[in-house]
Protein backbone atom coordinates (compact mmCIF):
# COMPACT_ATOMS: atom_id res chain seq x y z
CA UNK A 1 0.00 0.00 0.00
CA UNK A 2 1.69 3.50 -1.10
CA UNK A 3 0.80 6.42 0.82
CA UNK A 4 0.80 10.03 -0.31
CA UNK A 5 4.24 11.94 0.31
CA UNK A 6 4.83 14.64 1.46
CA UNK A 7 7.65 17.45 -0.71
CA UNK A 8 10.31 15.79 1.47
CA UNK A 9 8.95 12.35 0.67
CA UNK A 10 7.74 11.65 4.20
CA UNK A 11 4.34 9.79 4.20
CA UNK A 12 1.81 12.49 5.68
CA UNK A 13 -1.23 10.16 5.73
CA UNK A 14 -0.15 7.80 8.47
CA UNK A 15 1.70 7.24 12.02
CA UNK A 16 5.05 6.19 12.26
CA UNK A 17 4.41 2.99 13.73
CA UNK A 18 1.23 1.99 12.09
CA UNK A 19 1.37 -1.10 10.31
CA UNK A 20 0.20 0.01 6.69
CA UNK A 21 -1.10 -3.77 5.72
CA UNK A 22 -4.11 -3.01 8.04
CA UNK A 23 -7.69 -3.05 6.85
CA UNK A 24 -7.88 0.34 8.21
CA UNK A 25 -5.79 1.55 4.62
CA UNK A 26 -7.09 -1.00 2.48
CA UNK A 27 -10.54 -0.17 2.89
CA UNK A 28 -11.92 3.05 4.53
CA UNK A 29 -11.64 6.03 2.63
CA UNK A 30 -8.40 8.39 2.95
CA UNK A 31 -10.25 11.23 5.03
CA UNK A 32 -10.96 8.91 7.47
CA UNK A 33 -7.75 7.76 8.33
CA UNK A 34 -7.26 10.05 11.01
CA UNK A 35 -9.77 9.77 13.06
CA UNK A 36 -8.97 5.89 12.54
CA UNK A 37 -5.94 6.60 13.64
CA UNK A 38 -7.19 8.51 16.74
CA UNK A 39 -9.13 5.87 17.67
CA UNK A 40 -6.17 3.34 16.73
CA UNK A 41 -8.53 1.21 15.08
CA UNK A 42 -5.02 0.14 13.02
CA UNK A 43 -3.54 -1.22 16.16
CA UNK A 44 -6.15 -3.71 18.12
CA UNK A 45 -4.03 -5.20 20.32
CA UNK A 46 -5.49 -1.90 22.33
CA UNK A 47 -8.69 -3.01 21.97
CA UNK A 48 -8.09 -7.16 22.61
CA UNK A 49 -5.96 -6.07 26.10
CA UNK A 50 -8.89 -4.09 27.29
CA UNK A 51 -11.36 -6.95 26.57
CA UNK A 52 -9.67 -9.31 27.95
CA UNK A 53 -10.89 -8.83 31.27
CA UNK A 54 -14.09 -8.30 30.71
CA UNK A 55 -14.18 -11.73 28.89
CA UNK A 56 -12.36 -13.27 31.81
CA UNK A 57 -14.64 -12.05 34.34
CA UNK A 58 -17.76 -13.33 31.91
CA UNK A 59 -16.31 -16.84 32.03
CA UNK A 60 -15.68 -16.87 35.43
CA UNK A 61 -18.94 -15.42 36.90
CA UNK A 62 -21.12 -18.32 36.16
CA UNK A 63 -18.73 -21.13 37.32
CA UNK A 64 -19.76 -19.50 41.15
CA UNK A 65 -23.16 -21.53 40.70
CA UNK A 66 -22.74 -25.31 39.57
CA UNK A 67 -23.90 -26.23 36.27
CA UNK A 68 -27.49 -26.82 36.00
CA UNK A 69 -30.42 -26.20 33.93
CA UNK A 70 -30.24 -22.71 34.65
CA UNK A 71 -26.47 -21.76 34.59
CA UNK A 72 -24.73 -24.26 32.16
CA UNK A 73 -20.75 -22.53 33.58
CA UNK A 74 -20.00 -21.15 30.16
CA UNK A 75 -20.09 -17.35 29.50
CA UNK A 76 -23.02 -15.73 27.89
CA UNK A 77 -22.90 -15.04 24.87
CA UNK A 78 -24.50 -11.58 24.56
CA UNK A 79 -22.70 -10.48 27.31
CA UNK A 80 -19.29 -11.69 25.50
CA UNK A 81 -20.50 -9.63 22.05
CA UNK A 82 -21.33 -6.45 24.31
CA UNK A 83 -17.96 -6.32 26.08
CA UNK A 84 -16.06 -6.70 22.51
CA UNK A 85 -18.23 -3.64 21.28
CA UNK A 86 -17.92 -1.54 24.35
CA UNK A 87 -13.93 -2.64 24.59
CA UNK A 88 -13.32 -1.04 20.74
CA UNK A 89 -15.54 2.07 21.75
CA UNK A 90 -13.99 2.88 24.93
CA UNK A 91 -10.46 2.11 23.45
CA UNK A 92 -10.74 4.50 20.63
CA UNK A 93 -12.41 7.05 23.23
CA UNK A 94 -10.00 6.84 25.60
CA UNK A 95 -7.00 7.31 22.85
CA UNK A 96 -8.58 10.28 21.85
CA UNK A 97 -8.55 11.59 24.77
CA UNK A 98 -5.21 10.77 25.67
CA UNK A 99 -4.26 12.62 22.48
CA UNK A 100 -6.31 15.85 22.86
CA UNK A 101 -4.47 15.76 26.68
CA UNK A 102 -0.92 15.03 25.22
CA UNK A 103 -0.65 16.85 22.09
CA UNK A 104 2.41 18.83 22.96
CA UNK A 105 3.81 16.10 24.28
CA UNK A 106 3.17 14.01 21.40
CA UNK A 107 4.84 16.41 19.28
CA UNK A 108 8.10 15.79 20.84
CA UNK A 109 8.47 12.29 20.79
CA UNK A 110 9.60 10.45 17.69
CA UNK A 111 7.22 7.51 17.80
CA UNK A 112 4.04 10.00 17.86
CA UNK A 113 4.81 12.95 16.37
CA UNK A 114 3.11 11.73 13.68
CA UNK A 115 -0.11 11.27 14.76
CA UNK A 116 -3.30 13.14 13.53
CA UNK A 117 -3.19 16.17 16.03
CA UNK A 118 -0.16 16.51 16.46
CA UNK A 119 0.73 16.30 12.48
CA UNK A 120 -2.55 18.78 12.36
CA UNK A 121 -4.26 16.22 10.19
CA UNK A 122 -7.13 16.64 12.66
CA UNK A 123 -8.52 19.70 14.87
CA UNK A 124 -8.88 19.72 18.73
CA UNK A 125 -12.92 20.46 17.70
CA UNK A 126 -12.84 17.54 15.43
CA UNK A 127 -11.31 15.33 17.74
CA UNK A 128 -13.54 15.91 20.40
CA UNK A 129 -16.63 15.35 18.46
CA UNK A 130 -15.42 11.79 17.31
CA UNK A 131 -14.77 11.65 21.09
CA UNK A 132 -18.14 12.27 22.43
CA UNK A 133 -19.41 9.83 19.48
CA UNK A 134 -17.43 6.61 20.62
CA UNK A 135 -17.95 7.25 24.08
CA UNK A 136 -22.29 7.13 23.38
CA UNK A 137 -21.30 3.99 21.49
CA UNK A 138 -19.82 3.06 25.06
CA UNK A 139 -22.54 4.37 26.80
CA UNK A 140 -25.11 2.64 24.56
CA UNK A 141 -23.49 -0.85 25.78
CA UNK A 142 -23.13 -0.22 29.01
CA UNK A 143 -27.07 0.41 29.42
CA UNK A 144 -27.83 -2.85 28.26
CA UNK A 145 -26.88 -4.81 31.93
CA UNK A 146 -28.22 -4.40 34.90
CA UNK A 147 -28.41 -1.10 36.99
CA UNK A 148 -25.21 -2.06 39.32
CA UNK A 149 -23.16 -2.85 36.26
CA UNK A 150 -24.07 0.44 34.84
CA UNK A 151 -23.25 2.27 37.94
CA UNK A 152 -19.89 0.48 38.10
CA UNK A 153 -19.19 1.17 34.25
CA UNK A 154 -19.93 4.95 34.31
CA UNK A 155 -17.83 4.98 37.84
CA UNK A 156 -15.09 3.61 35.90
CA UNK A 157 -14.74 7.50 33.90
CA UNK A 158 -13.32 8.60 36.99
CA UNK A 159 -10.40 6.71 36.30
CA UNK A 160 -9.77 7.04 32.71
CA UNK A 161 -9.50 10.82 33.05
CA UNK A 162 -6.97 11.16 35.55
CA UNK A 163 -5.07 8.38 33.79
CA UNK A 164 -2.85 11.21 30.77
CA UNK A 165 -1.91 13.26 33.54
CA UNK A 166 -0.61 10.58 35.80
CA UNK A 167 2.79 10.82 33.90
CA UNK A 168 3.41 14.37 34.83
CA UNK A 169 3.01 14.09 38.79
CA UNK A 170 4.62 9.89 39.04
CA UNK A 171 6.86 7.25 38.13
CA UNK A 172 3.75 4.79 38.17
CA UNK A 173 1.62 5.63 35.18
CA UNK A 174 1.40 2.39 34.26
CA UNK A 175 -0.25 1.65 37.33
CA UNK A 176 -3.27 4.18 36.53
CA UNK A 177 -3.47 2.25 33.34
CA UNK A 178 -4.17 -0.79 34.91
CA UNK A 179 -6.79 0.56 37.28
CA UNK A 180 -8.44 1.78 34.08
CA UNK A 181 -8.21 -1.23 31.86
CA UNK A 182 -8.47 -4.19 34.25
CA UNK A 183 -12.14 -2.49 35.21
CA UNK A 184 -13.50 -5.27 32.99
CA UNK A 185 -12.34 -7.88 35.86
CA UNK A 186 -15.48 -6.06 37.52
CA UNK A 187 -17.70 -5.68 34.93
CA UNK A 188 -18.05 -9.23 33.69
CA UNK A 189 -18.85 -10.51 37.16
CA UNK A 190 -21.17 -7.51 37.74
CA UNK A 191 -23.18 -7.78 34.56
CA UNK A 192 -24.13 -11.69 35.30
CA UNK A 193 -25.14 -11.32 38.95
CA UNK A 194 -25.89 -7.85 39.80
CA UNK A 195 -23.09 -7.90 42.62
CA UNK A 196 -19.59 -8.31 43.67
CA UNK A 197 -17.55 -10.16 45.56
CA UNK A 198 -14.04 -11.00 46.31
CA UNK A 199 -12.87 -13.43 43.19
CA UNK A 200 -13.68 -10.38 40.65
CA UNK A 201 -12.07 -7.95 43.05
CA UNK A 202 -8.73 -10.55 43.02
CA UNK A 203 -9.12 -11.17 39.36
CA UNK A 204 -9.35 -7.35 39.23
CA UNK A 205 -5.86 -6.73 41.09
CA UNK A 206 -3.86 -9.51 38.72
CA UNK A 207 -5.30 -7.72 36.00
CA UNK A 208 -3.77 -4.67 37.03
CA UNK A 209 -0.13 -6.19 37.65
CA UNK A 210 -0.56 -8.12 34.53
CA UNK A 211 -1.26 -4.11 32.72
CA UNK A 212 1.47 -2.71 34.72
CA UNK A 213 4.18 -5.37 32.93
CA UNK A 214 2.69 -4.92 29.63
CA UNK A 215 2.81 -1.84 29.60
CA UNK A 216 6.22 -1.38 31.19
CA UNK A 217 7.58 -3.18 28.30
CA UNK A 218 5.67 -1.18 25.48
CA UNK A 219 7.31 1.92 27.57
CA UNK A 220 10.31 1.04 26.93
CA UNK A 221 10.07 2.06 23.17
CA UNK A 222 10.18 5.54 24.32
CA UNK A 223 12.43 5.34 27.11
CA UNK A 224 15.09 7.69 25.44
CA UNK A 225 12.86 10.74 24.31
CA UNK A 226 10.43 10.44 27.56
CA UNK A 227 13.32 11.31 29.71
CA UNK A 228 14.47 14.43 27.28
CA UNK A 229 10.93 15.78 27.47
CA UNK A 230 10.17 15.16 31.39
CA UNK A 231 7.53 11.78 30.67
CA UNK A 232 7.80 9.67 33.43
CA UNK A 233 7.15 5.90 33.44
CA UNK A 234 7.76 2.69 35.34
CA UNK A 235 10.12 1.86 32.33
CA UNK A 236 12.57 4.77 33.43
CA UNK A 237 11.47 3.73 37.24
CA UNK A 238 13.00 0.24 36.81
CA UNK A 239 15.82 0.57 33.90
CA UNK A 240 17.73 -2.19 34.17
CA UNK A 241 15.41 -4.02 36.63
CA UNK A 242 12.78 -4.53 34.46
CA UNK A 243 13.03 -8.09 34.04
CA UNK A 244 13.05 -8.58 38.16
CA UNK A 245 10.15 -6.06 38.16
CA UNK A 246 8.40 -8.42 35.74
CA UNK A 247 8.85 -11.37 37.66
CA UNK A 248 7.52 -9.70 40.67
CA UNK A 249 4.58 -8.23 38.88
CA UNK A 250 3.97 -11.07 36.01
CA UNK A 251 4.37 -13.73 38.96
CA UNK A 252 1.59 -11.70 41.31
CA UNK A 253 -0.47 -11.45 39.03
CA UNK A 254 -0.59 -15.51 38.02
CA UNK A 255 -1.22 -15.74 42.28
CA UNK A 256 -3.84 -13.11 41.81
CA UNK A 257 -5.97 -15.05 39.23
CA UNK A 258 -5.30 -18.75 41.05
CA UNK A 259 -6.76 -17.64 43.94
CA UNK A 260 -9.71 -15.51 41.60
CA UNK A 261 -10.42 -18.91 40.10
CA UNK A 262 -10.36 -20.91 44.09
CA UNK A 263 -12.63 -18.25 45.44
CA UNK A 264 -15.29 -18.41 42.78
CA UNK A 265 -15.03 -22.33 42.66
CA UNK A 266 -13.76 -23.26 39.78
CA UNK A 267 -12.84 -27.44 40.68
CA UNK A 268 -14.85 -26.84 43.87
CA UNK A 269 -17.10 -30.03 42.18
CA UNK A 270 -14.14 -31.72 40.87
CA UNK A 271 -10.41 -30.68 39.00
CA UNK A 272 -11.58 -28.29 36.07
CA UNK A 273 -7.80 -28.91 35.73
CA UNK A 274 -8.27 -26.80 31.84
CA UNK A 275 -8.53 -23.35 33.83
CA UNK A 276 -5.59 -24.45 36.04
CA UNK A 277 -4.25 -25.61 32.78
CA UNK A 278 -4.20 -22.10 31.40
CA UNK A 279 -3.05 -20.61 34.25
CA UNK A 280 0.35 -22.95 33.78
CA UNK A 281 0.39 -22.64 30.22
CA UNK A 282 -0.20 -18.42 30.91
CA UNK A 283 3.12 -18.63 32.78
CA UNK A 284 5.29 -20.15 30.30
CA UNK A 285 4.35 -17.62 27.86
CA UNK A 286 5.30 -14.78 30.63
CA UNK A 287 8.00 -16.99 31.02
CA UNK A 288 8.92 -16.43 27.57
CA UNK A 289 8.60 -12.45 27.69
CA UNK A 290 10.42 -12.29 30.11
CA UNK A 291 13.17 -13.98 29.18
CA UNK A 292 13.48 -12.85 26.03
CA UNK A 293 12.85 -8.65 26.38
CA UNK A 294 16.32 -6.54 25.23
CA UNK A 295 14.92 -2.98 26.43
CA UNK A 296 17.14 -1.77 23.77
CA UNK A 297 15.24 -3.00 21.02
CA UNK A 298 12.07 -1.45 20.39
CA UNK A 299 10.47 -3.71 17.40
CA UNK A 300 11.28 -6.50 20.48
CA UNK A 301 9.36 -4.36 23.13
CA UNK A 302 6.73 -4.13 20.60
CA UNK A 303 6.35 -7.71 19.91
CA UNK A 304 6.60 -8.48 23.58
CA UNK A 305 3.22 -6.02 24.41
CA UNK A 306 1.39 -7.42 21.58
CA UNK A 307 1.93 -10.94 22.37
CA UNK A 308 -0.09 -10.34 25.27
CA UNK A 309 -2.99 -11.19 23.08
CA UNK A 310 -2.20 -14.39 23.01
CA UNK A 311 -1.83 -14.52 26.75
CA UNK A 312 -5.65 -13.20 27.03
CA UNK A 313 -6.48 -16.41 24.76
CA UNK A 314 -4.68 -18.55 27.25
CA UNK A 315 -6.80 -17.46 29.99
CA UNK A 316 -10.13 -17.45 28.31
CA UNK A 317 -10.02 -20.86 27.14
CA UNK A 318 -9.24 -22.50 30.35
CA UNK A 319 -11.89 -21.31 31.74
CA UNK A 320 -14.25 -22.21 29.28
CA UNK A 321 -12.58 -25.59 28.50
CA UNK A 322 -13.23 -26.26 32.42
CA UNK A 323 -16.65 -25.50 31.78
CA UNK A 324 -17.18 -27.81 28.85
CA UNK A 325 -15.16 -30.19 30.88
CA UNK A 326 -17.37 -30.25 33.74
CA UNK A 327 -20.91 -30.07 31.28
CA UNK A 328 -19.09 -33.27 28.96
CA UNK A 329 -18.28 -35.55 32.24
CA UNK A 330 -20.79 -34.51 35.23
CA UNK A 331 -21.49 -37.93 36.79
CA UNK A 332 -17.08 -37.62 37.42
CA UNK A 333 -17.84 -35.30 39.85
Amino acid sequence: MRFQDDSRGNPVDRVVDAPSENWVYRLLPRALWPYAQLARWDRPIGWQLLLWPCWWSAALAPQWAAPSAVHTGLPDLWHLILFLIGSIAMRGAGCTYNDLVDQKIDAMVARTRSRPLPSGRVTPGRAKAFLVAQALVGLLVVVQFNLFAIVLGIASLGVVAVYPFLKRVTDWPQLGLGFAFSWGALMGWAAFWGTLSLSPLLLYLGAVLWTVGYDTIYAHQDREDDALVGVRSTARLFGRRTKTALVLLYGGALVLFALAFRQAGVGSAGPAWPAYAGLLLGAVQMGWQIRSLDIDNADECLKLFKSNGLFGWIIFLGLVFSSLWMLSFPRLY
